[in-house]
């Protein structure tokens, strides 16, 4: 449905306002910037506390072991972060970060050369990631050197500022497919070789597929590892840690799935999921400062647990074939969310 008269206003007003201020941070350094970002984050925290307590109850929930103080900070210096990739990093790529610069910025860290040989085939493959570090320039970069990149991302509400952030990551070459209607050209772009990104940590709601992911059952999309395993696809999981808090990038890989890694699974899409999940914790753990903790990771609870019944057996042993399962954590994984968190329901 077309946006009311008044709507579509307040829309452009907004997005009117967004260059205005693009255009003033660019006459300052970036590094400038992010200590504005920062100031920025801290007031709108203040104005806004909900936004916060949130964050900090679910670095609470990821971090148990860790006391209250650092779970503020941590959740603090996580909403630093995002400002600065929302203020500063997105606007500044296209000028700062090209094919003859982007080393200044940008480098890869030891370890990543493996993802290269998938990257760089004429075969197609699949790259998975989360809101950690910086998404933008992760696909911004990769495309820039050469790697035909295609990002899945949900359009913006606002479709001046969506058409006008997604301008500037299609500059270094990255094709952004919106998810509303993206399957045929999708399907397209792996029957070309090509290489498709996803933000795969969103919570998938009731009926998504639950799998461990920091203590607990959460909420993944079928959809890519089906993809994945439906196509025989490589996935690489990887992410950009901003370094030192500055406009300065290193992109980290935690792990490489084959399909030669989950043909022998009994469920291959229950593994696959459970895999890149774990991987994407391995990237929080990494740099838990620099992940969206606002996100309601956890919010969406299995049908067990809804119901006040037990871990099922069925789904027991599929957690528990999983190569890098515990007994400790399998018991961890057993309990209802709410008997071990304090944290109300409204903050998952």
């Amino acid at each position: 449905m077309e946006p009311s008269f008044k709507t579509n206003l307040k829309m452009y007003a907004q997005y009117a306002a967004a260059r205005t201020a693009a255009a003033l941070l660019s006459a300052f350094p970036p590094e400038q910037n992010l200590q504005t970002a920062k100031l920025v984050a801290r007031l709108s925290t203040i104005l806004s506390p909900k936004r916060l307590a949130r964050a900090i109850d679910h670095v609470a929930l990821a971090y148990p072991e860790r006391d209250a103080a650092w779970h503020a900070t941590t959740a603090m210096r996580s909403i630093e972060h995002m400002l600065g990739i929302f203020m500063v990093d997105a606007l500044v790529m296209p000028r700062l970060i090209t094919r003859n610069t982007w080393t200044d910025r940008v480098k890869l860290a030891p370890g990543f050369e493996r993802a290269l040989p998938y990257l760089t085939s004429e075969k197609p493959c699949l790259f998975v990631t989360g809101h950690v570090g910086n998404w933008e320039i992760l696909g911004y970069v990769l495309a820039l050197i050469g790697v035909q990149m295609t990002a899945v991302a949900r359009p913006l509400d606002n479709p001046y500022i969506s058409d006008w952030l997604f301008g500037i990551r299609e500059r270094s070459g990255l094709k952004v497919l919106t998810k509303w209607g993206a399957t045929d050209e999708l399907q397209r772009v792996l029957a070309e070789g090509g290489k498709v990104g996803f933000i795969a940590d969103q919570n998938a709601g009731d009926d998504g597929l639950f799998v461990p992911s920091f203590g607990r059952l959460a909420s993944t999309y079928k959809s890519i590892p089906l993809l994945a395993v439906h196509q025989s696809l490589p996935m690489i999981c990887g992410y950009a840690h901003r370094v030192d808090g500055a406009f300065r990038y290193e992109l980290r890989m935690t792990d490489v799935i084959l399909p030669s890694e989950w043909e022998s699974q009994e469920d291959p899409v229950f593994y696959v999921g459970a895999r890149l999940n774990r991987a994407i914790e391995t990237m929080v753990r990494e740099s838990p400062e620099q992940n969206l903790w606002v996100h309601r990771r956890w919010k969406s609870r299995p049908k067990f647990e809804r119901e006040g019944k037990p871990l099922p057996i069925r789904l027991r042993a599929k957690i528990a074939a999983l190569p890098w399962m515990t007994d400790a954590l399998l018991a961890e994984l057993a309990k209802p969310l709410h008997v071990r968190t304090a944290s109300s329901p409204s903050a998952m």
